[in-house]
């Protein structure tokens, strides 16, 4: 998942239920009963969460449709929006927040009897590499990731599964730099 613009952004995503939303609505635009039913949550906190992450610019309005004499907003998540956090505090707070999102969705993963995934990949590291080495894969990494949020589809398409990627690559400081 990509990110919006600055603090209010980060604040926005600081809520566990704003980047469930803001995954579903990578797949597709959804109106907030539709966003509330597939969550399991009431229209009015759908609505609410809808309107924090369009405000923050997290999401996008994606038209308008009559519903029973009213008029029902779509918003869609659009991941060409990537802007890092500013500050440390911001960093932890986004880092926090997605830590906290991947311990929820590993209680919907396939695992064996060991706790590996079924079918999957998992990689961590520190690692010491030359700058362009470093550059190189890191783009090719977000150019998957970017691949991924392109070939999204609605939650419960027919062929379609129920994945979870997340990916954080950073820079970090040298022992000697502190």
């Amino acid at each position: 998942m990509s990110l919006g613009e600055g603090s209010a952004a980060l604040r926005a995503m600081a809520h566990p239920v704003r980047l469930r939303i803001m995954a579903l609505l990578t797949g597709a635009p959804m109106t907030a009963a539709e966003v509330a039913r597939e969550l399991g949550l009431t229209h009015a906190n759908a609505s609410y969460h809808l309107r924090n992450l369009h405000s923050a610019g997290m999401i996008v309005a994606a038209g308008e449709e009559k519903i029973r004499g009213g008029v029902a907003k779509r918003y869609r998540y659009d991941a060409a929006r990537d802007v890092a956090p500013n500050t440390p505090e911001e960093r932890q707070a986004l880092y926090r927040s997605v830590g906290n999102e991947l311990i929820r969705r590993t209680a919907e993963g396939r695992f064996d009897g060991k706790g590996r995934p079924l079918v999957g990949l998992i990689g961590d590291g520190e690692f010491w590499i030359e700058t362009e080495k470093w550059q190189e894969i890191r783009d090719r990494i977000a150019a998957a990731v970017h691949e991924l949020h392109e070939a999204a589809r609605p939650a419960h398409t027919p062929g379609a599964i129920r994945t979870s990627t997340t990916v954080a690559m950073f820079e970090m400081e040298s022992p000697d730099e502190r």
